[in-house]
Protein backbone atom coordinates (compact mmCIF):
# COMPACT_ATOMS: atom_id res chain seq x y z
CA UNK A 1 0.00 0.00 0.00
CA UNK A 2 1.41 3.41 -0.91
CA UNK A 3 2.28 5.88 1.79
CA UNK A 4 3.01 8.79 -0.54
CA UNK A 5 -0.47 9.89 -1.55
CA UNK A 6 0.11 11.85 -4.75
CA UNK A 7 -2.69 13.83 -6.33
CA UNK A 8 -3.80 12.08 -9.54
CA UNK A 9 -4.39 15.48 -11.14
CA UNK A 10 -1.26 17.47 -10.34
CA UNK A 11 1.11 15.02 -8.65
CA UNK A 12 1.48 16.94 -5.39
CA UNK A 13 0.96 15.41 -1.97
CA UNK A 14 -2.53 14.76 -0.65
CA UNK A 15 -3.21 14.88 3.10
CA UNK A 16 -6.19 13.73 5.13
CA UNK A 17 -8.61 16.62 5.68
CA UNK A 18 -10.64 16.43 8.88
CA UNK A 19 -13.69 18.56 7.98
CA UNK A 20 -14.37 16.68 4.74
CA UNK A 21 -12.99 13.30 5.87
CA UNK A 22 -11.28 13.05 2.49
CA UNK A 23 -7.80 13.14 1.04
CA UNK A 24 -7.15 16.66 -0.18
CA UNK A 25 -4.52 18.20 -2.43
CA UNK A 26 -3.56 21.58 -1.02
CA UNK A 27 -2.08 22.53 -4.38
CA UNK A 28 -4.97 22.07 -6.82
CA UNK A 29 -7.83 21.44 -4.36
CA UNK A 30 -8.67 17.92 -5.54
CA UNK A 31 -10.64 15.96 -2.93
CA UNK A 32 -11.59 12.30 -2.82
CA UNK A 33 -12.45 9.64 -0.29
CA UNK A 34 -9.94 6.96 0.60
CA UNK A 35 -12.00 4.46 -1.38
CA UNK A 36 -12.11 6.75 -4.43
CA UNK A 37 -8.36 7.33 -4.21
CA UNK A 38 -7.62 3.64 -4.09
CA UNK A 39 -9.87 2.92 -7.05
CA UNK A 40 -8.29 5.79 -8.99
CA UNK A 41 -4.82 4.43 -8.25
CA UNK A 42 -5.81 0.87 -9.07
CA UNK A 43 -5.39 -0.40 -5.52
CA UNK A 44 -7.38 -3.58 -4.93
CA UNK A 45 -9.16 -3.39 -1.53
CA UNK A 46 -9.39 -7.19 -1.40
CA UNK A 47 -5.65 -7.57 -1.84
CA UNK A 48 -5.09 -4.89 0.79
CA UNK A 49 -7.35 -6.79 3.16
CA UNK A 50 -5.37 -9.98 2.59
CA UNK A 51 -2.11 -8.17 3.31
CA UNK A 52 -3.51 -6.73 6.52
CA UNK A 53 -4.69 -10.13 7.73
CA UNK A 54 -1.18 -11.51 7.44
CA UNK A 55 0.10 -8.83 9.82
CA UNK A 56 -0.10 -8.84 13.59
CA UNK A 57 -2.36 -6.14 15.05
CA UNK A 58 -0.53 -6.27 18.37
CA UNK A 59 2.88 -5.00 17.22
CA UNK A 60 4.26 -2.87 14.38
CA UNK A 61 5.18 -4.81 11.24
CA UNK A 62 7.65 -4.11 8.47
CA UNK A 63 7.47 -2.41 5.12
CA UNK A 64 9.80 0.58 5.56
CA UNK A 65 7.09 3.14 4.75
CA UNK A 66 7.28 5.37 7.82
CA UNK A 67 9.74 7.70 9.51
CA UNK A 68 10.47 7.91 13.22
CA UNK A 69 11.67 11.07 14.95
CA UNK A 70 13.63 10.72 18.20
CA UNK A 71 13.60 13.64 20.62
CA UNK A 72 16.94 14.06 22.39
CA UNK A 73 15.32 16.07 25.19
CA UNK A 74 12.38 13.96 26.37
CA UNK A 75 12.98 10.69 24.54
CA UNK A 76 9.66 10.68 22.63
CA UNK A 77 9.35 8.70 19.42
CA UNK A 78 7.01 10.20 16.81
CA UNK A 79 5.81 8.38 13.71
CA UNK A 80 4.96 10.14 10.47
CA UNK A 81 4.46 9.21 6.86
CA UNK A 82 7.07 10.19 4.29
CA UNK A 83 5.25 13.44 3.46
CA UNK A 84 5.31 14.83 7.00
CA UNK A 85 8.38 16.68 8.21
CA UNK A 86 8.70 17.13 11.96
CA UNK A 87 10.23 20.45 12.98
CA UNK A 88 9.79 20.13 16.75
CA UNK A 89 8.74 17.59 19.36
CA UNK A 90 5.00 17.55 20.00
CA UNK A 91 5.64 16.67 23.64
CA UNK A 92 8.29 19.11 24.84
CA UNK A 93 8.58 21.63 22.01
CA UNK A 94 12.25 20.84 21.42
CA UNK A 95 13.23 21.61 17.80
CA UNK A 96 16.18 19.20 17.71
CA UNK A 97 14.87 15.90 16.34
CA UNK A 98 16.78 13.01 14.85
CA UNK A 99 15.08 11.36 11.88
CA UNK A 100 15.42 7.66 11.15
CA UNK A 101 13.77 5.24 8.80
CA UNK A 102 11.31 2.93 10.44
CA UNK A 103 11.78 -0.75 9.99
CA UNK A 104 8.05 -1.29 10.01
CA UNK A 105 4.56 -0.14 9.26
CA UNK A 106 2.42 0.95 12.24
CA UNK A 107 -1.00 -0.65 12.04
CA UNK A 108 -3.44 -0.29 14.96
CA UNK A 109 -6.87 -1.91 14.82
CA UNK A 110 -9.01 1.23 14.71
CA UNK A 111 -8.70 5.00 14.47
CA UNK A 112 -10.84 8.06 15.08
CA UNK A 113 -9.75 10.37 12.27
CA UNK A 114 -9.10 14.06 12.78
CA UNK A 115 -12.34 15.97 12.29
CA UNK A 116 -11.07 19.46 13.14
CA UNK A 117 -8.26 20.81 10.97
CA UNK A 118 -5.32 22.98 11.90
CA UNK A 119 -7.20 26.22 11.22
CA UNK A 120 -9.87 25.18 13.71
CA UNK A 121 -7.20 24.28 16.28
CA UNK A 122 -5.42 27.61 15.85
CA UNK A 123 -8.71 29.51 16.14
CA UNK A 124 -9.66 27.67 19.34
CA UNK A 125 -6.22 28.28 20.82
CA UNK A 126 -6.32 32.00 20.03
CA UNK A 127 -9.77 32.31 21.63
CA UNK A 128 -8.65 30.36 24.69
CA UNK A 129 -5.37 32.19 25.24
CA UNK A 130 -6.95 35.64 24.71
CA UNK A 131 -9.20 35.10 27.75
CA UNK A 132 -6.24 34.97 30.10
CA UNK A 133 -5.59 38.46 31.44
CA UNK A 134 -2.36 37.30 33.07
CA UNK A 135 -1.24 35.00 30.27
CA UNK A 136 2.45 35.44 29.32
CA UNK A 137 2.63 37.44 26.06
CA UNK A 138 4.92 34.90 24.40
CA UNK A 139 2.05 32.39 24.31
CA UNK A 140 0.10 34.75 22.06
CA UNK A 141 2.83 35.24 19.48
CA UNK A 142 2.72 33.87 15.96
CA UNK A 143 5.86 31.81 16.59
CA UNK A 144 4.27 29.99 19.50
CA UNK A 145 0.95 29.42 17.73
CA UNK A 146 2.77 27.87 14.77
CA UNK A 147 3.95 25.07 17.06
CA UNK A 148 0.47 23.47 17.15
CA UNK A 149 0.73 19.96 15.74
CA UNK A 150 -1.72 17.20 14.96
CA UNK A 151 -0.86 14.02 16.84
CA UNK A 152 -2.50 10.61 16.92
CA UNK A 153 -2.16 9.39 20.51
CA UNK A 154 -2.02 5.62 21.06
CA UNK A 155 -4.87 4.18 23.12
CA UNK A 156 -5.89 0.75 24.32
CA UNK A 157 -9.64 0.04 24.27
CA UNK A 158 -10.82 -2.62 26.71
CA UNK A 159 -14.04 -4.65 26.69
CA UNK A 160 -15.40 -6.28 29.85
CA UNK A 161 -18.36 -8.28 31.08
CA UNK A 162 -19.07 -7.25 34.69
CA UNK A 163 -21.09 -9.11 37.31
CA UNK A 164 -21.86 -7.06 40.42
CA UNK A 165 -23.24 -8.29 43.75
CA UNK A 166 -24.39 -5.56 46.13
CA UNK A 167 -26.24 -5.33 49.43
CA UNK A 168 -27.36 -2.11 51.10
CA UNK A 169 -29.32 -0.79 54.02
CA UNK A 170 -32.12 1.39 52.69
CA UNK A 171 -34.46 3.67 54.64
CA UNK A 172 -37.77 5.12 53.58
CA UNK A 173 -39.33 7.88 55.66
CA UNK A 174 -43.06 8.54 55.68
CA UNK A 175 -45.45 10.65 57.68
CA UNK A 176 -48.68 9.37 59.26
CA UNK A 177 -51.39 11.65 60.62
CA UNK A 178 -53.14 10.67 63.87
CA UNK A 179 -55.88 13.13 64.69
CA UNK A 180 -54.23 16.48 65.41
CA UNK A 181 -50.63 15.35 65.18
CA UNK A 182 -48.26 13.84 62.62
CA UNK A 183 -45.84 10.99 63.20
CA UNK A 184 -42.69 10.44 61.13
CA UNK A 185 -41.97 6.77 60.62
CA UNK A 186 -38.81 5.28 59.13
CA UNK A 187 -39.03 1.87 57.49
CA UNK A 188 -35.82 -0.12 57.16
CA UNK A 189 -35.04 -2.45 54.27
CA UNK A 190 -32.20 -4.67 53.11
CA UNK A 191 -31.68 -4.25 49.39
CA UNK A 192 -29.94 -6.97 47.39
CA UNK A 193 -28.89 -6.54 43.79
CA UNK A 194 -27.17 -8.71 41.20
CA UNK A 195 -26.41 -7.11 37.87
CA UNK A 196 -24.64 -8.11 34.66
CA UNK A 197 -23.42 -5.33 32.39
CA UNK A 198 -21.12 -5.12 29.37
CA UNK A 199 -18.62 -2.33 28.80
CA UNK A 200 -17.24 -1.67 25.33
CA UNK A 201 -14.10 0.27 24.52
CA UNK A 202 -13.06 1.70 27.87
CA UNK A 203 -10.03 3.82 26.88
CA UNK A 204 -6.61 4.12 28.46
CA UNK A 205 -3.81 5.92 26.64
CA UNK A 206 -0.70 3.92 25.82
CA UNK A 207 1.66 6.88 25.97
CA UNK A 208 4.09 7.45 28.81
CA UNK A 209 4.64 11.00 27.53
CA UNK A 210 1.02 12.03 27.89
CA UNK A 211 -0.35 12.79 31.34
CA UNK A 212 -3.02 10.19 32.13
CA UNK A 213 -5.26 12.69 33.89
CA UNK A 214 -5.15 15.02 30.88
CA UNK A 215 -5.98 12.17 28.52
CA UNK A 216 -8.93 11.20 30.71
CA UNK A 217 -10.18 14.79 30.57
CA UNK A 218 -9.94 14.66 26.77
CA UNK A 219 -12.88 12.26 26.74
CA UNK A 220 -15.43 11.51 25.60
CA UNK A 221 -14.67 10.56 22.03
CA UNK A 222 -17.59 9.79 19.75
CA UNK A 223 -17.19 6.10 18.95
CA UNK A 224 -19.86 6.27 16.26
CA UNK A 225 -17.12 7.78 14.06
CA UNK A 226 -14.48 5.16 14.77
CA UNK A 227 -12.96 3.59 11.67
CA UNK A 228 -10.92 0.57 10.81
CA UNK A 229 -7.33 1.79 10.64
CA UNK A 230 -6.07 2.76 7.21
CA UNK A 231 -2.66 4.42 6.68
CA UNK A 232 -4.25 7.22 4.63
CA UNK A 233 -5.65 8.71 7.85
CA UNK A 234 -2.04 9.36 8.92
CA UNK A 235 -1.20 11.57 5.96
CA UNK A 236 -0.17 14.98 7.28
CA UNK A 237 -0.11 14.03 10.98
CA UNK A 238 2.20 12.44 13.54
CA UNK A 239 1.60 9.40 15.70
CA UNK A 240 3.45 8.18 18.75
CA UNK A 241 4.45 4.54 19.04
CA UNK A 242 2.78 3.13 22.12
CA UNK A 243 5.23 3.21 25.01
CA UNK A 244 3.04 1.50 27.60
CA UNK A 245 1.70 -1.94 26.80
CA UNK A 246 -1.86 -3.20 26.87
CA UNK A 247 -1.05 -5.21 30.01
CA UNK A 248 0.48 -2.20 31.80
CA UNK A 249 -2.61 -0.02 31.29
CA UNK A 250 -5.27 -2.69 31.92
CA UNK A 251 -5.53 -1.80 35.63
CA UNK A 252 -6.84 1.66 34.73
CA UNK A 253 -9.62 0.23 32.58
CA UNK A 254 -10.49 -2.38 35.21
CA UNK A 255 -10.78 0.30 37.88
CA UNK A 256 -13.14 2.28 35.66
CA UNK A 257 -15.22 -0.77 34.75
CA UNK A 258 -15.52 -1.70 38.43
CA UNK A 259 -16.55 1.82 39.38
CA UNK A 260 -19.08 2.01 36.55
CA UNK A 261 -20.59 -1.35 37.51
CA UNK A 262 -20.92 -0.28 41.15
CA UNK A 263 -22.54 3.04 40.21
CA UNK A 264 -24.99 1.40 37.80
CA UNK A 265 -25.93 -1.26 40.35
CA UNK A 266 -26.44 1.26 43.14
CA UNK A 267 -28.57 3.32 40.76
CA UNK A 268 -31.09 0.48 40.60
CA UNK A 269 -31.83 0.86 44.33
CA UNK A 270 -34.50 3.51 43.92
CA UNK A 271 -37.42 4.90 45.90
CA UNK A 272 -35.65 5.20 49.25
CA UNK A 273 -34.81 8.22 51.38
CA UNK A 274 -31.28 6.99 51.99
CA UNK A 275 -29.12 4.11 50.80
CA UNK A 276 -25.94 2.86 52.49
CA UNK A 277 -24.01 0.14 50.69
CA UNK A 278 -22.81 -2.54 53.11
CA UNK A 279 -21.07 -4.90 50.69
CA UNK A 280 -20.26 -5.03 47.00
CA UNK A 281 -18.23 -7.24 44.74
CA UNK A 282 -17.50 -6.95 41.01
CA UNK A 283 -16.15 -9.76 38.87
CA UNK A 284 -14.79 -8.78 35.46
CA UNK A 285 -14.49 -11.07 32.45
CA UNK A 286 -12.14 -9.97 29.67
CA UNK A 287 -13.89 -9.61 26.31
CA UNK A 288 -10.87 -8.47 24.30
CA UNK A 289 -8.99 -5.29 23.48
CA UNK A 290 -8.28 -3.03 20.52
CA UNK A 291 -5.33 -0.86 19.68
CA UNK A 292 -6.53 2.59 18.61
CA UNK A 293 -5.29 6.02 17.58
CA UNK A 294 -7.09 9.12 18.88
CA UNK A 295 -6.69 12.63 17.38
CA UNK A 296 -5.21 15.41 19.53
CA UNK A 297 -3.95 18.87 18.61
CA UNK A 298 -0.93 19.63 20.80
CA UNK A 299 1.08 22.75 21.56
CA UNK A 300 4.12 22.44 23.82
CA UNK A 301 6.61 25.19 24.57
CA UNK A 302 8.83 26.72 27.23
CA UNK A 303 8.35 30.25 28.52
CA UNK A 304 9.82 32.62 31.07
CA UNK A 305 13.30 32.94 32.51
CA UNK A 306 12.81 29.71 34.46
CA UNK A 307 11.73 27.83 31.29
CA UNK A 308 8.34 26.72 32.49
CA UNK A 309 6.57 24.05 30.43
CA UNK A 310 3.24 24.99 28.86
CA UNK A 311 0.97 22.42 27.26
CA UNK A 312 -2.24 23.05 25.34
CA UNK A 313 -4.25 20.12 24.00
CA UNK A 314 -7.47 19.94 22.04
CA UNK A 315 -9.53 16.90 21.11
CA UNK A 316 -9.15 16.66 17.33
CA UNK A 317 -12.65 15.24 16.98
CA UNK A 318 -14.82 17.17 19.46
CA UNK A 319 -12.79 20.36 20.07
CA UNK A 320 -12.65 19.88 23.86
CA UNK A 321 -9.72 21.80 25.34
CA UNK A 322 -7.46 20.50 28.12
CA UNK A 323 -4.92 23.03 29.40
CA UNK A 324 -3.87 24.88 32.54
CA UNK A 325 -3.87 28.62 32.03
CA UNK A 326 -0.39 29.96 32.93
CA UNK A 327 0.10 33.19 34.86
CA UNK A 328 2.97 35.61 34.39
CA UNK A 329 4.14 36.69 37.85
CA UNK A 330 5.09 40.22 36.83
CA UNK A 331 1.63 40.82 35.37
CA UNK A 332 0.00 39.36 38.47
CA UNK A 333 1.99 41.71 40.69
CA UNK A 334 1.11 44.75 38.56
CA UNK A 335 -2.55 43.78 38.51
CA UNK A 336 -2.52 43.24 42.26
CA UNK A 337 -0.99 46.68 42.88
CA UNK A 338 -3.41 48.32 40.45
CA UNK A 339 -6.38 46.62 42.12
CA UNK A 340 -5.20 47.67 45.58
CA UNK A 341 -4.65 51.26 44.43
CA UNK A 342 -8.07 51.42 42.79
CA UNK A 343 -9.75 50.03 45.89
CA UNK A 344 -7.88 52.47 48.12
CA UNK A 345 -8.81 55.39 45.87
CA UNK A 346 -12.51 54.47 45.88
CA UNK A 347 -12.43 54.12 49.67
CA UNK A 348 -10.78 57.56 50.09
CA UNK A 349 -13.23 59.24 47.75
CA UNK A 350 -16.12 57.59 49.57
CA UNK A 351 -14.76 58.88 52.88
CA UNK A 352 -14.49 62.44 51.57
CA UNK A 353 -18.03 62.37 50.26
CA UNK A 354 -19.30 61.31 53.67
Amino acid sequence: MPTIYKCPNCGNVMVFDGPTQKLKCESCGTEMTIEEYRLRQGINPEETEKEEKTESSAVPTADGSMKVYHCKTCGAELLADENTSATMCAYCGNPTLIEDRLEGDFRPDVVIPFKLNRDAAVKSYKQWVSKGLLTPPVLKTHGTIEKIQGLYVPFWLYNYQAHCNMTANADRRRVERHGDYEEEITDHFRAVRQLDVEFDRIPADGSEKMDNASMDKMEPYDYSEIKKYEPEYMSGYYSEKFSSSMENEAHRAKERATRYAEDITKGTIEGYTSVVVTSQNVNLSDRGQEYALMPVWVLNCMYGADHKQFTFMMNGQTGKIVADRPVEKSRAVVLGIATFAATLLVTMIGGLLL
